[in-house]
């Protein structure tokens, strides 16, 4: 009995759950019809594809609970600025030494920084999505009216890639946001961005390394990636120095470097230059960090947009150079 209960117990949590119900006919009968008159496609054929997707209540639930609204700084940060994961990325860095290079040779992106996104997204390849991305879009597309304009647009975007590349749409699996491989694009990101950077014929983001990081590079290009340029540095805040001019004026860096500086924000690293800022405050446990961060960094959160976010894949970039660096010295 009791093994009849634990079997059960992890079907149910293992198991993204489908909804009893069905997918909102009319939102699905607009979008087949969509599908038709603007991108040619067979309505019949459309309708019987459909008939095999399902709705995952679990993709629902998910969506309305992102870490990076949920949690503060000191909490987020421990999800990724792991030893392990740290561990990790120096060992892909070394596996893939000369394809990085290439890269970043190429787009003139750092390859920690390529590492960092992959290690931040997926693991480094180990957690690259259980969901069908079908099913996690056609589920926000049809059933989740808040964002469904945004994903009705990736819906066909996945459908109109899988149609141009001969892919079975019924085979691509991807995260329960329904983005996709290594790097988790997104369909209309793949679209793009992705890019087929061995020239082989085609583009893959799933399992073949040089899309991957060309990809990659490509996209933080294309979003305002500055070869060389700094990212991100810690700040102190002289006594008495208010913040209120400063604090919370969005990611996209506005402020000049000698501003901050003259308002009694002292930055622990020297500019060249006067580059355009922001400023943010990032919540330990019972303390503040302040960071001035510069167009690098504004582009890496284009891939996610949350000051969080950007701050763990910047961290974890820098310490798997630092670790990577050590370990190349002592070897």
């Amino acid at each position: 009995m009791i093994q009849k209960i634990l079997i059960t117990f992890f079907l149910f949590v293992l198991t993204p759950m489908v909804n009893a119900g069905s997918f909102d006919k009319t939102e699905k009968d607009k979008f087949i019809q969509e599908m038709v008159d603007e991108h040619q496609f067979e309505k019949q054929a459309l309708e019987e594809l459909f008939t095999k997707v399902k709705l995952l209540d679990y993709v629902l639930e998910a969506i309305s609970r992102p870490a990076e609204k949920s949690k503060e700084w000191h909490e987020y940060r421990k999800i990724f600025l792991t030893s392990e994961r740290i561990k990790k990325g120096v060992a892909f860095w070394q596996d893939n030494r000369e394809l990085l290079l290439a890269v970043e040779e190429e787009y003139g992106v750092a390859r920690e920084m390529i590492v960092a996104i992959i290690g931040v997204e997926t693991y480094y390849g180990k957690q690259s999505g259980k969901y069908r991305v079908i099913d996690s879009l056609a589920t926000l597309a049809f059933n989740y009216p808040k964002r469904s304009k945004f994903f009705r647009n990736e819906l066909k975007q996945f459908l109109l890639f899988t149609r141009e590349l001969n892919m079975d749409p019924l085979t691509r699996m991807g995260s329960y946001a329904g983005a996709m491989g290594m790097p988790q694009f997104m369909p209309s990101s793949f679209q793009h961005y992705a890019v087929d950077f061995d020239k082989d014929g085609t583009i893959n983001i799933w399992d073949h390394k040089p899309d991957i990081f060309g990809s990659i590079a490509n996209y933080f290009i294309k979003h305002g990636w500055q070869a060389g340029e700094p990212v991100a540095t810690a700040a102190w805040i002289k006594k008495g120095t208010s913040l209120d001019a400063h604090l919370g004026k969005g990611l996209k860096p506005t402020i000049p470097l000698s501003e901050l500086t003259a308002s009694g924000v002292q930055v622990k690293r020297k500019m060249e230059g006067n580059p355009v800022s922001s400023l943010f405050a990032y919540k330990q446990k019972e303390s503040v960090d302040h960071w001035v961060l510069f167009q690098n960094f504004y582009t890496i959160t284009r891939y996610n947009h949350s000051p969080l976010y950007g701050m763990a894949v910047y961290q974890l970039s820098e310490a798997i150079k630092e670790a990577y660096v050590r370990e190349a010295l002592i070897n």
